[in-house]
């Protein structure tokens, strides 16, 4: 009986890494919303077994990035408008006490300002989709000025979902060049201990970015 537990314990802790791995590369934006998912396949990309890989979809059906459709199959999620409201509620709450939180030197700091720059010269090379990527990993960043597991797994689904999000859009100059600039103004605030002025750019920055992602999915399911 116990060698059966140990072996469930396993399973389950397969399950969960994959899921985790899975929720990665959906942040990364290598799952476009609404794909349809090959068991045989995602099983044998991760080297997995079937009954694994259906608890690995079952973990990320419950976190909302995957839907099982009856008669149909596992599909990528894409989020409607509705999920765009909550998903930018959710930011709100977590990255004011983010910033609420920050303290001088902070590692998390140090790693904004490098996401910062890097999005502004990937920026300037009109590779949009990976400044996409690069603003996920700068609030990622900025979240872990709280220093909270909890809130950081919570925001890595906030931010998968994003991405699957965007997923459904255009990756263009106009959805991600304002805000490299704006990440790199929250940074000087944060670094100069201006709490009150980062938390004013952050709530408009989020106010623009949330009307511009609604009005981009709203023109494209016109």
């Amino acid at each position: 009986m116990a060698d059966d537990r140990t072996i469930a314990a396993d399973d389950q802790s397969l399950a969960e890494m994959v899921a985790a791995r899975m929720r990665e590369l959906v942040i990364a934006g290598e799952f476009a919303p609404g794909q349809k998912l090959s068991e045989q396949q995602v099983a044998a990309g991760f080297g997995i077994s079937r009954n694994t890989l259906r608890e690995v979809f079952r973990l990320l059906t419950s976190q909302r990035l995957l839907q099982y459709i009856p008669n149909r199959g596992v599909f990528v999620a894409a989020p409607d408008e509705a999920a765009v409201i909550d998903i930018y509620r959710v930011r709100s709450v977590i990255q004011k006490g983010a910033v609420q939180a920050a303290t001088w030197g902070h590692p998390a700091l140090t790693r904004m300002r490098q996401l910062a720059e890097q999005g502004r010269e990937v920026g300037a090379d009109g590779d949009w989709r990976q400044v996409g990527t690069i603003n996920m990993e700068f609030h990622r960043a900025m979240v872990e000025l709280c220093d909270s597991p909890r809130l950081s797994a919570c925001f890595d689904l906030i931010l998968a979902e994003l991405r699957l999000v965007f997923g459904q859009l255009e990756d263009t100059a106009h959805l991600h060049e304002p805000y490299t600039a704006l990440n790199a103004s929250l940074v000087d605030a944060l670094e100069k201990g201006d709490v009150p002025a980062a938390g004013s750019q952050l709530e408009a920055y989020l106010l623009k970015s949330e009307r511009a992602v609604l009005a981009a999915l709203q023109r494209r399911r016109g």
